[in-house]
């Protein structure tokens, strides 16, 4: 059983990210399955630190995006969802050429949708795990 609640593909998601952060940095949307969505982000000079991993804070702009993405797709239509909050563990460096998140939820209610990101390298190693807290909220009319 399929759970997102909003009938679309990844050809309808990915114009949204023209002209963000996540267009800056490279990521691409690559997977959308029944109750996942996968993305890359490359590891290159927008998303590295000095010593030529990945940073941090790209990591968890990878996260907050598939994240986000996931806990819409959760949410019935005439709602949306921002972010409440997010952590990010980084178990091991995420090195050239890029890493690869998978967004699942873990919780979806009424006023909140949770999301679990794990991120791997290019060997499929396990670079960051993340979670994404949201607050569900009615579209303005």
């Amino acid at each position: 059983m399929a759970i997102w609640k909003k009938n679309v593909t990844l050809d309808d998601i990915r114009p949204l990210m023209k002209d963000t952060l996540s267009e800056h940095v490279g990521m691409e949307l690559t997977e959308l399955g029944d109750d996942f969505l996968k993305g890359t982000l490359p590891v290159d000079n927008r998303t590295r630190q000095h010593m030529g991993i990945i940073h941090g804070g790209a990591s968890v702009v990878l996260a907050e995006t598939l994240g986000s993405v996931v806990g819409n797709l959760c949410t019935p239509h005439g709602f949306h969802i921002v972010g409440l909050d997010i952590n990010a563990n980084h178990v091991r460096p995420g090195r050239p050429p890029y890493v690869t998140g998978i967004a699942r939820p873990l919780h979806i209610g009424r006023t909140t949708v949770v999301v679990e990101i794990n991120i791997y390298d290019a060997d499929d190693k396990l670079v960051c795990v993340s979670r994404l807290t949201t607050a569900v909220l009615p579209d303005k009319t």
